[in-house]
């Protein structure tokens, strides 16, 4: 069994204090904001002109010593204070995707142009459990890497870290850290279009229906005649290139997108309004040029993004860039790890290329990857509940993407373990078909509080899709 399979159950979202490193002599919890120092490195020069945003990568200080003579445990690693260019993300990665992270790791951040450091934050350290499956070439092509979750920080020029293993127990022997430690820091760069704050906040009723052309995603949705005009209208907006949002329709303009008959009376959501790649940002030379799919759509896994709380919805976008470039640059990982990504007020964006009406294979569930999708709600929800409107855009979400595909939003569905921590390899596990994360990997992803929401997710979904 290979080593990305966990040895203990409780895997968390959200790693427990540390103890601090000792600090730098004669550091100051305020030094003045000043240009960036010897000690940063520009982006990376691998990465194809034009591409927006830069990715920082910091190797942290080896230990002084080989271990903490006072518990036995192995020493821990980290950087003081410096200047940095630049960056809005930041996470810690590794060499092996298939070693954990045993301990925690924690940063604090300067705010550009300022002299105010954060206080202390943790990094989610557990994250194996979001990745591509053992034996796909996503994972075995040999670029993939651990790392911890990556954690929104806003605009920053300044950062400490400090990362530590766990203290073994009397029995127990210390587990050193990974190998090639080593601090990302994201910049997400600048929105290559400004969408509208009102086109960032949901409200209630019917999506005006927007004229502009959308991408390769809507080219398939161009359905013949039957719908009222304004939906027509909006459904055919869909069908060319270049559309940063793809409109809401009704019940019956989805079901004659989707090719569905009327007298088949198919269970469907309408389709919500989705932001799409273009629409936030991403910039298509940085992810794989390919697509990987599997055959259907039988269940939606939910997460959180563990990336915190602390944005606006107008900088969802820029979130998304930043765990886009992240997953790609940093994780070594063909495009960003979801299928779709939905933020605080509500608004829906499409993740993963290749069609937002496909069966694209994402990295987001270890072991249950294939005929699924992911959604990642943007934000942490351990202790803080989810917003109504994005749990109310999970239902819509999954009214319509499950529908296309003929799933039950509050049935169960048997699938076929790739190998987790919770299901050996090969093992069948009958779940529901709207399930959090640590439902197929012993996790506490999506975060207790929005993991309390699916059963009203279901529900409302189910709803939408006249069951």
């Amino acid at each position: 069994m290979r080593a990305f399979l966990a040895s203990s159950i409780g895997v968390t979202c959200v790693a427990a204090l540390a103890l601090p490193l000792a600090a730098p002599a004669g550091a100051a919890p305020d030094t003045p904001a000043h240009p960036a120092t010897a000690g940063s490195v520009p982006a990376e020069a691998s990465e194809p002109a034009g591409v927006p945003g830069s990715t920082q990568s910091l190797p942290l200080n080896p230990p002084a010593v080989p271990s903490d003579r006072a518990t036995g445990a192995p020493a821990g690693q980290g950087l003081p204070e410096r200047d940095v260019q630049p960056f809005s993300l930041v996470g810690v990665v590794w060499d092996d995707v298939d070693t954990e992270l045993h301990g925690t790791a924690q940063v604090r951040t300067r705010a550009t142009g300022t002299d105010r450091w954060s206080d202390w934050q943790d990094l989610q350290t557990h994250n194996a459990e979001h990745s591509a499956d053992a034996g796909t070439a996503e994972r075995d092509a040999g670029a993939t890497r651990g790392s911890t979750a990556p954690l929104w920080v806003g605009d920053s020029d300044g950062v400490e870290v400090r990362v530590r293993p766990e203290t073994p127990g009397p029995a127990e022997s210390p587990v050193p850290l990974p190998a090639g430690l080593r601090l990302e820091l994201v910049d997400p760069g600048k929105d290559p279009q400004q969408i509208p704050d009102t086109d960032l906040a949901q409200t209630s009723g019917t999506e005006q229906a927007e004229t502009s052309e959308t991408s390769e995603t809507g080219r398939a949705e161009m359905f013949t005649t039957g719908v009222a005009a304004a939906d027509r209208a909006a459904a055919l907006a869909t069908t060319a290139l270049g559309a940063s949002v793809l409109p809401a329709l009704s019940r019956a303009a989805t079901e004659e997108a989707a090719g569905l008959a009327p007298a088949a009376k198919p269970y469907i959501g309408p389709r919500p309004r989705i932001v799409t790649r273009k629409g936030w940002g991403a910039d298509e030379k940085l992810r794989e040029s390919g697509f990987a799919y599997t055959k259907t759509v039988k269940a939606a896994f939910i997460h959180h993004s563990a990336t915190g709380n602390n944005y606006t919805c107008s900088q969802a976008p820029s979130v998304l860039r930043g765990i886009y470039r992240y997953h790609v640059k940093s994780s070594g990982w063909r495009d960003i790890g979801y299928n779709f990504a939905v933020d605080k007020c509500g608004n829906i964006y499409e993740g993963r290329a290749g069609g937002v009406t496909k069966a694209v294979m994402g990295a987001h569930t270890l072991g249950f990857n294939t005929n699924t999708m992911g959604i990642a709600v943007l934000g942490t929800f351990t202790s803080s509940n989810p917003p109504a409107a994005a749990v109310n855009a999970v239902s819509k979400l999954t009214a319509w993407k499950l529908g296309l595909f003929g799933a039950n939003p509050k049935g169960k569905v048997t699938l076929t373990s790739g190998g987790s921590n919770k299901y050996k390899k090969g093992k069948k596990v009958k779940l529901n078909v709207i399930s959090g994360h640590r439902d197929g990997f012993a996790t506490e992803c999506p975060g207790a509080r929005l993991y309390k929401k699916l059963g009203t997710a279901r529900t409302a979904s189910a709803r939408l899709q006249g069951r």
